[in-house]
């Protein structure tokens, strides 16, 4: 207790700069916006933003980063409570009661207890990830190359499952992402692979233009038909807080909100979405009224937002302590660090204590800056709606090709960014998920080189990654993933046997 309170302590006194404080002020305004404009989304955000932290030291980067992530979060509540457009994907739940409050004149107690909830759970999960992260490091540190490959190729294959739609798909989305993540000198004999003689492909396709590319120009070329009007109700401001029976119905909701969401988030997939359903559906299951909800219920609104947010901070869990991204906005600050120099994993704790205890310290901070900020400046948020599509997607693309140039000032990452754009829309189109593609990227190196160094250590004999019990665990529950997964296809081709065969006997 003692040795975490000091290590506390240096991460408070890393933030308290003026430089720090003003990123992480940034990251929570930006973040904000970002959640608010439809069809951006955290994840687009960050990865168009991405580009513009290289100039700056790891601790202040990560702290921006950190700050846009949980800022958008919040701020997605706004065009669910006001317009009954989701900001992103994780306030598909918030829209249906906060918009009905709004309808009646409620909006200003909807986006209250929005942001009391947000605060609150953030605020606890960040105990939760303070308390838990440093001893699943250390456990973690018993593990090998083969461990750390079965248990990154098990988050995998969790993630294809939980993220939904066909398995199959998924997985093939993790292959092809693997194998481009695998262009470029191999780590180990220093040979040129897949490069079809480019130069600049020598050190891999770029983390940067292939996320700004798949998720960025991708979203733009799926919204550009969007409408330009759409109706806004204005918050009354004189009837902001909401009443004390709203704040006594929003108690349980916002703590049962709080522990789901963070368990959930631990979890790889799109734990934040997954949990804000899981929380409206419990709170209506549980509710003495819950012919209320839908019709402007407050704990449709507190429930879902808690766990949107606890949800955010528990995905860090597993990120620092093992190196394991969750989710693709954890894969994206993942890359953020390695980029800077750093791997999330069991060492990372220890050998950045600054790095990790000043990001547990900025949370803290962004919390209280996001309950600050959110409420006297809706207003301000709410004229970002206004601006037609057809002069700020322009705009976004301009700061796209530009970020993504000033990385390297090479013209072949833009060509690559361009790319990536048209294939993430064509998938899209094609319902497949491009959240996969992108992990198997990130992810490949780390598999490749980890993979390579289990094999030196068993003589080439692939039984390594089965006679250890820790790795052997992990490839198991892989298995059972991807059979649960199939399971579906399986009997749908049953089903199809069985029909085939009774058709043949009438016949």
């Amino acid at each position: 207790m003692e040795a975490t309170v000091a290590n506390l302590v240096l991460g408070f006194s890393t933030v308290f700069t003026p430089e720090n404080m003003f990123y992480s002020l940034m990251g929570c305004l930006i973040g904000t916006m970002v959640g608010v404009l439809p069809g951006v989304g955290p994840l687009a955000g960050i990865s168009m933003l991405l580009p513009t932290t290289f100039g700056l030291d790891t601790t202040s980067a990560i702290i921006l980063l950190a700050g846009i992530y949980y800022g958008a979060m919040y701020g997605g509540s706004t065009t669910s409570i006001l317009m009954r457009i989701p900001g992103e994907a994780a306030s598909v739940m918030t829209c249906i009661d906060g918009y009905a409050m709004a309808r009646k004149g409620r909006a200003g107690p909807a986006l209250a207890i929005a942001a009391i909830g947000s605060y609150l759970a953030g605020t606890l999960s960040i105990v939760g990830l303070m308390f838990l992260a440093p001893p699943l490091a250390k456990f973690a540190l018993r593990f090998g190359p083969p461990e750390y490959v079965s248990l990154l190729v098990c988050g995998l294959v969790i993630l294809s499952y939980m993220t939904g739609g066909s398995i199959v798909k998924n997985l093939a989305m993790i292959c092809l992402g693997m194998m481009a993540g695998m262009i470029g000198i191999d780590q180990m004999t220093g040979y040129f692979r897949f490069s079809y003689g480019v130069t600049a492909l020598g050190d891999g396709l770029g983390i940067v233009p292939v996320a700004v590319g798949l998720f960025g120009i991708s979203e733009i070329l799926v919204t550009a038909g969007s409408r330009d009007i759409r109706e806004v109700l204005k918050p009354h401001f004189r009837d902001l807080l909401p009443s004390i029976q709203e704040l006594r119905d929003s108690i349980g909701p916002i703590g049962r909100g709080t522990v789901l969401g963070f368990m959930i988030g631990i979890i790889p997939g799109s734990a934040h979405i997954i949990s804000t359903f899981v929380s409206y559906a419990l709170e209506r299951r549980i509710s003495k009224h819950p012919e209320r909800f839908g019709q402007g219920a407050i704990e449709g609104v507190a429930g879902p937002e808690s766990a949107n947010n606890a949800a955010s901070e528990g995905a860090l869990v597993p990120l620092l302590a093992l190196g394991v991204p969750t989710g693709p906005v954890p894969a994206i600050l993942l890359a953020a660090l390695m980029v800077h120099g750093i791997t999330p994993g069991p060492l990372f704790i220890q050998e950045q204590p600054q790095v990790f205890w000043g990001l547990i310290a900025s949370m803290y901070i962004g919390n209280v800056m996001l309950l600050l900020l959110n409420l006297p400046l809706v207003g301000i948020f709410i004229n970002l709606l206004r601006v037609p599509y057809r002069i700020l997607y322009p705009t976004i693309l301009l700061f796209c090709v530009v970020g993504v140039y000033a990385v390297n000032s090479s013209m072949v990452d833009v060509g690559i960014m361009t790319v990536m754009g048209v294939l993430g829309y064509l998938l899209r189109k094609m319902d497949f998920e491009i959240a996969p593609l992108v992990l198997g990227v990130i992810l490949a190196p780390i598999i490749e080189f980890s993979f390579r160094q289990a094999l030196a250590m068993s003589g080439g004999t692939y039984a390594i990654f089965v006679d250890r019990p820790i790795s052997a665990a992990f490839l198991v529950l892989a298995l059972f993933m991807i059979l649960l997964g199939l399971k579906p296809l399986i009997f749908k081709t049953k089903d199809w046997r069985e029909r085939l065969t009774e058709a043949e006997k009438q016949v």
